[in-house]
C-alpha cells in the first residue's frame, strides 16, 4: 500500500506565476494526467496562493494559465511615469482593480474557500497583531471559520504585496498583507502543517516545489553601491528582493536535509531583468516554463506519479 502524502508547494511572484501554472499545464499534457489527482495537499502563498485555490476549486492550469494572459495586463497595467515616481509615496496599483479580477465570474466569483476539493493552506500576514496567518480548508476538526469565506477574499490577503497593493482589510476588519513577506516558499508550512495538524509521519511526505525563477544578479552600480556604502538608498530597491530570495533559498535546503530525496524543488535561474513581479513578457515567460516541465516531466512520472491522493472530505461534510 503506497502510504505516502504529497503536497504541491507554490512560491509567490507576482506575474511570475504564470510559470507554475504553465509548468503544471505542460505536464498534465504531456503525462495525460489531472495534476491535483497526485496531491493531498495544496499550499499556496500571494500568487502561488490564487493558483491553489484555483486549482482547489476546479480550474485546470491550462485555464489558469489563460487567467495570467487575459487578467495579468489588467492586474498589472501599465503606470504612468507620474506614477512610477509617486510609487515611492504610494502603492503602485490599485486594490479595487485586483479585487474586481479576483471577483469576476471567469475566476472565483462568489465561491467559497469551503468548497475546495484538495486541503489548502493560504498564508498571509497581519500587522495589527505582527503575526502569521494562515487561511485553510476545513481539513481538521478545529478548522470552523476559513472555509466559510469567499476564496477572492483570500486571495486579495495573501497577493497584498507591500507598496505594490494596499493593505488588505475586507476580511473581518483585519490588516493582512502577502504571505510573502515570511513564507514567500511555502513548502515547509506544508511540511508542518502535514506532520503537526494532520499526523502524517515525515517519513511519508513528499513535496513537490514550484517557484517562479530567480534572477542571477550582474556587478550592477546598485551592487556595487551597496557594498561600498551601504546606506539606506542603495538597499531600498533590493533588499526586499535579497530577503525573499534568501528566505526560499534557506527553506528549500532545510528541507532537502529534512526529506532528501523525497524533496524536489524546481526555481530556476534566469538573467538579470528577464521576468519581474509585473512585467508582461509573458509568452517568453511560458516559453521557459514549458522548457522545464519538459525536462521535469521523468521526474514527476518516478516520483510523484504512482501517488493518487484519497478524496478529500472537509469536516463541515461530515454530518
Amino acid at each position: 500500500m503506497n502510504k505516502s502524502f504529497q503536497i504541491l508547494s507554490l512560491d509567490g511572484g507576482g506575474i511570475k506565476g504564470l510559470f507554475a501554472a504553465a509548468f503544471l499545464a505542460k505536464l498534465e499534457e504531456d503525462l495525460g494526467i489531472t495534476v491535483i489527482d497526485h496531491f493531498d495537499l495544496i499550499v499556496g502563498t500571494s500568487t502561488g496562493g490564487i493558483i491553489a485555490l484555483g486549482l482547489g476549486l476546479g480550474l485546470t492550469p491550462k485555464k489558469i494559465v489563460d487567467f495570467y494572459f487575459q487578467k495579468g495586463p489588467q492586474i498589472f497595467g501599465k503606470v504612468p511615469l507620474l506614477t512610477d515616481f509617486l510609487h515611492w509615496f504610494i502603492t503602485k496599483y490599485s486594490g479595487r482593480r485586483i479585487e474586481k479580477v479576483l471577483k469576476g465570474d471567469d475566476c472565483f466569483g462568489e465561491r467559497l474557500l469551503g468548497e475546495s476539493k484538495k486541503r489548502l493552506v493560504i498564508p498571509s500576514y497581519n500587522i495589527d497583531s505582527n503575526d502569521v496567518y494562515l487561511f485553510k480548508t476545513a481539513h481538521h476538526e478545529r478548522l470552523r471559520r476559513d472555509y466559510k469565506l469567499p476564496a477572492w477574499k483570500i486571495a486579495r490577503a495573501t497577493t497584498a504585496a507591500p507598496t505594490f497593493f494596499p493593505i488588505s482589510t475586507i476580511i473581518d476588519g483585519i490588516s493582512l498583507i502577502d504571505g510573502g513577506v515570511w513564507a514567500n516558499n511555502p513548502a515547509m508550512v506544508g511540511l508542518f502543517e502535514a506532520i503537526s495538524i494532520l499526523d502524517i509521519p515525515m517519513k511519508d511526505v513528499k513535496i513537490l516545489s514550484i517557484g517562479t525563477t530567480q534572477e542571477i544578479k550582474r556587478k550592477s552600480f546598485l551592487r556595487a553601491c551597496s557594498e561600498s556604502l551601504g546606506g539606506l538608498l542603495c538597499w531600498a530597491g533590493s533588499a526586499p528582493e535579497l530577503i525573499m530570495q534568501a528566505q526560499g533559498v534557506s527553506i528549500s535546503r532545510q528541507l532537502k536535509l529534512l526529506l532528501n530525496e523525497n524533496f524536489e524543488r524546481v526555481h530556476p535561474s534566469v538573467p538579470e531583468g528577464l521576468f519581474g513581479l509585473d512585467k508582461m513578457n509573458l509568452k517568453k515567460l511560458f516559453a521557459f516554463a514549458s522548457k522545464y516541465s519538459r525536462e521535469f516531466s521523468p521526474i514527476f512520472v518516478n516520483k510523484f506519479k504512482e501517488h493518487i491522493a484519497e478524496e478529500f472530505v472537509p469536516f463541515q461534510n461530515r454530518r
